[in-house]
Parts: C-alpha cells; structure tokens; sequence
C-alpha cells in the first residue's frame, strides 16, 4: 500500500523547546518509516527586524507563506500537510494553501494558543480560562496576556477572530491532534468540532533504557521561569535542603532564584543525553508546574528511564501520572503539600520502585515510537478517506 507524502510545517521559537524536538522527531520517525517527507519551516529569531505593522498583518494571512506552500504541495503532491505551529510568520493562509493543491490539513495542538492568548490559560500565578469559551479572547487582551502587551494581545485576538469568523478553524482542517484528554476537554469547550480532534501524546524515537536510580537526590528538569513552579520548588527546599539534594537542569529569568539555594545543585542547560543519564540514576523527578502543560517531554523521558515522578496533580500532567500508579500528586501551589509528598516519596524506596516499573510499562505502552507511528498512520488515514473542501 502507498504511504502518504507528507509536508510537515512549523514555526520554530526563538528559544527552542519541546514543540521543536517532537517536530524534527516526527520528521525523523515519518522518513525512517519510507514516507515521502518536505519540511516547510519559518523561524521566529529575526521578527524584531519585521515592520510591526506588517507583522501583525502577516500574523492574520501571511500571502508569502501561501504561495510557498502551495508551490510545495504542487512540487512534492502532498497527501497530508501536517501543522505544528503556525504563529506568527506560517499563518493559517497555510491551511487554504494546502486545501488548494487538494491536500488534506492535520494540525497538533502543542499549546492552547486558539483559545488563550499567552498559549499557557495561565494568568497571575495560577490556571486562567476566562477566554476559553469567549468568541473574542477580549479578556486577554485586556490583561495585556501575550508579551504583557495590550497590542501583541490584540493582534492575536483578531487573528483567532479573524479565522473563527471565516470557520477556518472548523472547517479548513481535517483533524486536530490533541495531546491528552486533558487538553482535548479544552478545546472541545472553546469551539472546536469534537469529532475531528483525536488524542496522540507525544513521544520518543530513541528508547535511553532503565536507569539504576541508585544516586540519593531529586530532580528537576526543564525552565526556569514563573509558570514552571519554581518559586515554589525552592520554597520547598529551604526546608527539604538539608536532607534531600536537588539537581536543577535548565536556564531562565528564575536563575537567581536557583543558584546558591540551600541543597540544590544548579547544572544550567545540558544536552539530551547527560538528562537522561541525571534521570537514570536519580531517585524522582519533580515537576511542579502551575500550568495545565500539554505532554511534557520530560515526563516521557522519566518514564522511559523507570524514573517515578512527583506533579502537580491539574491539568495534562495530573492525567498523565497516576498518583499512587506512576508517582504522586500534590495540591498545585501549595508548598506545604510539597514538601510533604517529597519527603514521602524519597523515604520509601519500595514504593520508588514499584512505581518507577509502572512509569517504565506505561512508556512501553504508549510512548514509544511504534505507538506513535501506529497512531499518527492512524490520524492520516482518517483523514485522507474525508471529503474535503477544496478551495
């Protein structure tokens, strides 16, 4: 049986994250498997250099992106377009352009940028969906939510108004690929059609084994800013300090509140591979995030190295961890309900391991590259046996 040729598209961060390793791993996992690949990619490193009103213009209906993309699908005969980000540079005139050379429009839903302005449904400290179910996210802007800015805020509101109004939302794409169920609720109550989002987490394409877990400290992996819990995480560790290490892997504008806390060992940014190797002998993993998230990469990699995890029990990664199954959940912002399911996990080493095993089944089951090409076949399957409108 033919296998569809696929374009995959993204506009790359100026600080790359987790939405950049899934696209070049699913880039990865699509070639090695004999499809036909092009990668279509804008990057958001040089927008300082844009004239902002063209910028804000471009963010509604980039007419560059729409010929280059079109001339992509006509060259390569695209089946599929898969979208993983389009703002600002791509656009959604991405979508029609792939409509128009009759391809059909897959687009992951890496963050809740269609229904929050900042992406996150975070505002002051704690979880916000107050424009979840508006037509206008006029919330957002008020708040001044996207670069605490009321005019960034109001470019990303009338582009999502913009296209909500033309349906480009509802009927220019064939299927949304949500990451958890979490996150597909979401969606669901901010408009989007529920029969065309499916859920697929995310997932790695090279399997770093079990880890020995034989080294007596905590870990914590990922950036170091406000909506990640940092605060938080060393509130708790001015107490915990003194009897638990805690190694902290990463960068951000929190740096200061990391380097010389009491008991924490700050490594800054490492590559993937020395993550890995702190996690396979590391005794849990801490993520305190005050955001919903969506499938952090950092959970995954936990998983796939037997590392059981302490979370914030809300959101994408309360779903994704099972309290008592795969780690523990304690009260999201709460720093008294941290320190005591810390000090619980890293004094019962039985239950570090029990739960380690069912962290490494579950990545087994569900994250793995097989699984994710078996789902993913799946989703362009589905869509390429819909009828599509054509424009």
């Amino acid at each position: 049986m033919k296998k569809p040729a696929i374009v995959l598209v993204h506009n790359r961060y100026r600080q790359a994250g987790g939405e950049d390793e899934v696209f070049e791993a699913e880039a990865a996992l699509l070639e090695s498997r004999g499809h036909r690949l092009e990668r279509f990619t804008l990057d958001n490193g040089d927008l300082r250099e844009h004239n902002p009103i063209a910028m804000a213009a471009a963010t509604v209906w980039n007419a560059r992106t729409y010929r280059a993309l079109r001339q992509m699908c006509r060259r390569t005969q695209a089946d599929v377009v898969h979208f993983h980000n389009t703002f600002p540079r791509v656009s959604p005139a991405a979508y029609y352009a792939a409509r128009a050379e009759g391809a059909a429009v897959v687009q992951t839903l890496h963050n809740f940028r269609l229904i929050c302005l900042n992406a996150l449904c975070y505002r002051d400290g704690r979880p916000c969906e107050e424009c979840v179910t508006k037509t206008v996210r006029w919330p957002g802007v008020v708040h001044g939510c996207y670069r605490d800015s009321r005019t960034a805020s109001g470019v990303t509101a009338v582009m999502l108004s913009v296209h909500a109004a033309a349906r480009t939302w509802t009927e220019h794409v064939d299927a949304y690929v949500a990451l958890s169920e979490f996150a597909r609720s979401r969606f669901i109550s901010g408009g989007l059609p529920p029969s065309r989002i499916v859920v697929k987490p995310n997932f790695l394409i090279d399997d770093p084994g079990v880890g020995s877990h034989d080294q007596n400290y905590a870990l914590y992996v990922g950036r170091l800013s406000p909506e990640k819990g940092i605060d938080l995480l060393m509130r708790a560790w001015s107490v915990l300090g003194g009897r638990i290490p805690l190694t902290v892997v990463g960068s951000g504008p929190l740096e200061h509140v990391v380097r010389g806390a009491s008991g924490v060992e700050w490594l800054g940014p490492l590559p993937r591979n020395h993550v890995l190797a702190l996690m396979q002998r590391a005794s849990v993993l801490v993520f305190p995030s005050e955001v919903y998230e969506n499938c952090p990469m950092t959970l995954i990699q936990a998983f796939a190295t037997g590392l059981p995890v302490v979370v914030s029990g809300h959101g994408s990664i309360g779903e994704m961890v099972g309290d008592g199954v795969t780690g523990w959940h304690f009260a999201p912002g709460d720093v008294s309900d941290l320190i005591r399911v810390v000090t619980t996990a890293t004094e019962d080493a039985e239950q570090r391991r029990a739960r380690g095993g069912q962290a490494r089944r579950l990545f087994e089951a569900r994250y793995t590259s097989d699984e994710n090409y078996r789902r993913l076949s799946a989703v362009y399957a589905s869509v390429l046996q819909r009828p599509s409108a054509v424009a």
